[in-house]
């Protein structure tokens, strides 16, 4: 079955948010106005994970708004050189594309300021949704920047309603940006106002702490995030690899160390990994042997991601993951 254009089989994976250029410093480990020059890097964590996906030979679909301006169309020709459908991508007339000023630390770490008053993704209306490519997805993945502000909080919504409707499984990951939310507490009061409503939910260590209030990183806290109706719940702990929690089983999965560069799109990379491989069988969810492999294939493709400024060059294919794994 074709939707304009977009030949959607079971195994489409839709990611609906923001796409958006990092500006990176030439030079790591000093501050924004210390650095000689800056690298336009795309990015944006549902697009990456798009490109992630269609990297690692899956099919992907991006959904959000970009500027009518030279960075959108930019940015609509990164996704279909890397293999993405675009038949998502809207472009606003009076809004310019997001841009972010990212401070890469001695230690790979960043810090983020960004332009956005508003910029094209938070104008996406609801109205305006691709329905049809929405309800073809397998996997709707999303995260909550596209929560803060209307209209394009009512578009998550009705989008990720449309996708639960047709079927699909529902992927989240919140990718806390605290310089973007009014404030903290309504970072974690809308991040989790969504919550319940995930199938598969994705967060980093710090995204742990944050959004329990506790400073330990343990199966414990991890649970005060569990859900009955969740499937999985994943905690990433970057080099000290990932903890998993279904209904019957938890665990966790190493790390590969690396030589680590810049940490932009891992956790994307380690998503996008995961989803591909649960779009063509989802009874690793079921199985705990299954799905450590899934998980050390994901961790490998985030380690990968973190050996090269900026997420989308960093990507790896699978010949990529399974060397470095093969190589361990």
């Amino acid at each position: 079955m074709a939707v304009d254009g977009v030949v959607s089989g079971k195994s489409l994976i839709v990611s609906f948010g923001e796409m958006l250029i990092d500006f990176v410093p030439t030079v790591s480990g000093v501050s924004l106005a210390e650095a000689p020059g800056f690298l336009k890097a795309p990015g944006g964590a549902p697009a990456n994970v798009a490109i992630a996906v269609a990297r690692l030979g899956g099919k992907a679909s991006f959904v959000g708004k970009l500027g009518d301006d030279e960075f959108g169309r930019m940015l609509a020709d990164i996704l279909k050189q890397n293999g993405v459908s675009d038949n998502g991508v809207l472009f606003d007339q009076g809004a310019r594309t997001a841009l972010a000023f990212v401070t890469l630390r001695a230690d790979g770490e960043r810090e983020f300021m960004f332009y956005r008053n508003p910029s094209a993704d938070m104008l996406l209306k609801p109205e305006e949704l691709n329905l049809d490519l929405i309800r073809s997805a397998k996997v709707f993945h999303y995260g909550s920047i596209s929560l803060i502000v209307e209209p394009c909080r009512s578009a998550h919504l009705k989008a990720m309603e449309v996708a639960k409707e047709a079927g699909a499984l529902l992927s989240y990951d919140p990718n806390l940006r605290l310089p973007l939310w009014p404030s903290a507490d309504d970072a974690r009061k809308q991040i989790l106002s969504i919550w319940d409503k995930a199938d598969i939910v994705k967060v980093s260590d710090v995204e742990l702490e944050f959004l329990t209030g506790s400073d330990k990183v343990d199966d414990e806290t991890a649970m005060k995030l569990w859900r009955p109706n969740f499937t999985l719940l994943l905690v990433t702990l970057g080099e000290k690899g990932s903890r998993y929690y279904t209904k019957k089983f938890h665990g966790a999965v190493d790390a590969f160390h690396v030589n680590t560069v810049d940490t932009t799109g891992a956790g994307d990379s380690f998503v996008g990994a995961l989803l591909c491989k649960i779009v063509h069988d989802p009874s690793i969810l079921e199985d705990e042997s299954k799905l450590r492999e899934v998980l050390r294939f994901a961790n490998a493709c985030g380690a990968i991601t973190t050996t090269k400024k900026g997420a989308i060059p960093a990507l790896p294919t699978e010949a990529d993951a399974l060397a470095l794994i093969n190589g361990a």
